[in-house]
């Protein structure tokens, strides 16, 4: 079949769940990830024909995007601050809101010199950073990428998410130290932290419905949705964490829901957290903080 055809069917098949550019977003994707085609092809190619071999996989893709299953899902992959990661149904597709969380992190810790008089750390002293709920690991795996200088460690209560997160840190040669352990239950991991990082569940039950359905029927409800009726449960187990394992002066670095971004800074002004800073995200969402743990007192 000739290549174009394909792309007329994915249209015709997709334009009236996604927009189209997204479909066509997919189809090159796909064509790249299955047949190791640019996407510029059918501009030099217009007349392609590729075998029923290779046809197989692109409508097999079709019939999941249809379901509105996520491409990341399909082809098994995401790209996030600049790398590759390995993503299942186990893990959360990686955000570019939480590359803006990541890259806040190394404008603290980098050692570069540029622009940054106040850098916490030299780089012959060791940095200690722990990413709780690493899922796919691509918060712990980007930070040891960027700031080779220190040691990072990630926890996750999923097994599943851990293999996942382990071989995305083989795939991206960085050396992360893994950690299953419920964040709800954990008291400490026998170290003290400068820097604590977490991306942790925050979507409240009500606004389930305000999600799209590729997101809520994909993607792991244990690490998106918490209820009602105690949505800051996660923050108040890392802040408990926090006061016992962040050294003083240490930094706090949570990704938030926009929704309770007052009741999430009044938490950690409650747990001795001081220079508390807000930052909206790429779409004017209240989305990070960052805390400076005073001590414990």
């Amino acid at each position: 079949m000739l290549l174009k055809e394909i792309k007329n069917i994915f249209h015709k098949e997709l334009d009236a769940i996604y927009s189209k550019e997204e479909v066509a977003s997919f189809f090159y994707l796909l064509i790249e990830h299955y047949l190791g085609l640019q996407r510029f092809v059918l501009a030099i190619q217009p007349d392609l024909i590729i075998s029923k071999e290779e046809e197989q996989p692109l409508f097999e893709a079709l019939s999941q995007l249809r379901l509105e299953r996520p491409i990341q899902y399909i082809i098994g992959t995401a790209h996030f601050m600049e790398m590759d990661f390995g993503v299942t149904e186990n893990v959360l597709i990686p955000r570019p809101e939480t590359e803006e969380l990541v890259q806040w992190v190394i404008e603290e810790y980098h050692t570069d010199g540029r622009n940054h008089g106040d850098v916490k750390k030299k780089q012959d002293e060791e940095v200690r950073i722990l990413d709780i709920g690493t899922g796919s690991g691509c918060i712990a795996i980007a930070l040891a990428k960027n700031l080779p200088h220190i040691k990072v460690t990630a926890l996750d209560v999923s097994s599943e998410a851990l293999m996942v997160a382990k071989q995305n840190a083989i795939d991206n040669d960085v050396n992360v130290t893994f950690v299953q352990a419920d964040m709800l239950q954990l008291e400490d991991l026998g170290d003290k932290f400068d820097c604590i990082v977490s991306n942790p569940p925050y979507v409240r039950m009500l606004e389930k419905k305000e999600m799209q359905r590729n997101v809520t029927e994909h993607e792991p409800d244990l690490a998106l949705f918490v209820s009602d009726e105690n949505p800051l449960v996660f923050y108040k187990a890392i802040c408990r964490f926090a006061k016992k394992n962040l050294k003083k002066s240490g930094s706090l670095y949570l990704e938030i829901n926009q929704y309770l971004a007052k009741e999430t800074e009044q938490l950690l002004k409650d747990h001795n957290f001081s220079e508390i800073e807000l930052r909206k995200d790429m779409f004017g969402n209240n989305r990070m903080l960052r805390g400076v743990f005073s001590g414990r007192t």
